[in-house]
């Protein structure tokens, strides 16, 4: 089978599952994930937004050009268990949350612990952490890794953009110049279309200035 030819058949088995319900990684309870809790008050923020940014052909491409596999069906719940619970450890007390929908994970990261107001540089104090999450995704590879930044409403419509823009580049360089490979990395920016919280108070804006990195497995039958 020629090159494209294995493209075409990934196309057809890569997918981008999307539930209401999670797994616990330590005691396999089953709960509904604050991701759809979130949904239903209308405040899902970047969580769920569709297809792959870039979509699947383009990054299909990327993937498969990089030499990253895929996970098998069967396996692909214990894959993200495993990669979660990694995570959880190496973020605990550090302010990130780690949300799990399905068989994604979301890095949740608050301006406190990512960026200064109207900044686009990396905390310092930051970096550690960033350096533990790279170190796991680098291990975990075979995951897409889409990073989301936004904004608060202070500034303009088109400041707040290519701030949302610049933020999410530089975690994603950032990750890369640890070890996660370029070809699983796209971004995007929002700029202040995705509050999650009111904008006419300094605690609201705080939790709209925020980065997210969503994860989603490489999987194939």
């Amino acid at each position: 089978m020629n090159r494209n030819s294995k493209i075409a058949a990934a196309l057809l088995v890569i997918a981008l599952p999307v539930t209401g319900c999670t797994t616990n990684p330590d005691t396999g309870e089953r709960s509904i994930s604050k991701t759809a809790i979130g949904g239903i008050g209308g405040a899902l923020g970047g969580y769920l937004l569709g297809d792959l940014i870039g979509g699947r052909r383009d990054r299909t491409e990327k993937i498969l050009g990089a030499g990253i596999g895929a996970v098998a069906g069967a396996g692909v719940g214990y894959y993200m268990d495993q990669q979660e619970k990694k995570l959880r450890q190496q973020t605990a007390g550090s302010g990130v949350e780690v949300v799990r929908d399905g068989d994604q994970l979301v890095l949740d990261m608050p301006s406190e612990v990512t960026f200064a107001s109207g900044s686009s540089n990396l905390s310092p104090q930051f970096r550690g952490t960033l350096d533990k999450i790279g170190a796991t995704l680098t291990e975990y590879e075979k995951t897409y890794v889409d990073v989301l930044g936004h904004t608060d409403s202070v500034g303009s419509d088109a400041f707040n953009q290519t701030l949302s823009e610049q933020r999410s580049q530089t975690v994603a360089d950032y990750l890369t110049g640890r070890g996660v490979q370029r070809a699983r990395l796209a971004t995007r920016g929002y700029g202040e279309s995705q509050p999650r919280a009111s904008n006419t108070t300094e605690e609201g804006r705080a939790q709209n200035r925020r980065v997210e990195i969503r994860l989603v497995p490489v999987t194939a039958n």
